[in-house]
């Protein structure tokens, strides 16, 4: 298990080598790869690991090497992040409320009622900012749809926020990833956009806390 985990962060840390393996391996079918990653990193709450915006960047600067068409990239991940969500949120609609009805200690009743109204009250912010942070994206479309989040809503959130997320690290890569710093430091570079990624949870939590002070 140790082992596996460390197979893992060795990838996520060197997505600039094994993506370019990839796409001597596959050609065309990594954007299909692409797609199904993100799409599961999006969709099911149980793959929330999958990478995802260190992936889009560096998909992005090997578009800008020429290995991969960005505008194909940029289409195709937004399809998939959008598609994600939406399946994330039917689940969490579906399932939840049959999950939460059952007699379990950790998942009560109140929490859902709560759930439904924060969802109701932040619900949209919500979606937009999870996009950005890692894990947390995978959960927050399930959440909603458990808390019932009005779908129209839900869904105008999604668009933006998956479009958004998938432009800004499809272009980022392409215009910044050849950079010499960047292609010297990828690792580095990679950590800290999953830092930056963080911010605006942290951001928004100390906003909430000097609300309450």
């Amino acid at each position: 298990m140790f082992e596996l985990l460390l197979n893992f962060i060795n990838f996520f840390l060197h997505l600039d080598k094994y993506l370019g393996i990839a796409i001597q391996a596959y050609g065309v079918y990594v954007y299909l790869i692409l797609f199904l990653i993100i799409f599961m990193e999006t969709g099911f709450v149980v793959t929330p690991i999958l990478p995802g915006d260190s992936m889009i960047f560096a998909a992005g600067t090997f578009a800008a090497l020429g290995s991969l068409n960005p505008i194909i990239i940029f289409v195709l991940l937004s399809i998939a992040a959008i598609a994600g969500d939406t399946v994330n949120y039917w689940i969490g609609h579906f399932v939840g409320p049959k999950v939460f009805s059952r007699k379990n200690r950790f998942l009560k009743k109140e929490y859902l009622i709560k759930t439904k109204n924060f969802y109701q009250e932040h619900g949209g912010k919500t979606i937009i900012i999870a996009r950005f942070i890692p894990i947390i994206r995978t959960f927050a479309p399930f959440v909603a749809g458990i808390g019932k989040m009005d779908y129209k809503k839900f869904f105008v959130y999604n668009v933006f926020g998956g479009i958004f997320w998938v432009a800004l690290f499809t272009f980022g890569g392409y215009f910044f990833g050849e950079l010499s710093f960047v292609k010297n430091n990828f690792s580095a570079v990679i950590m800290a956009i999953i830092i930056i990624s963080i911010l605006p949870a942290i951001i928004e939590y100390i906003k909430e806390k000097m609300k309450k002070t």
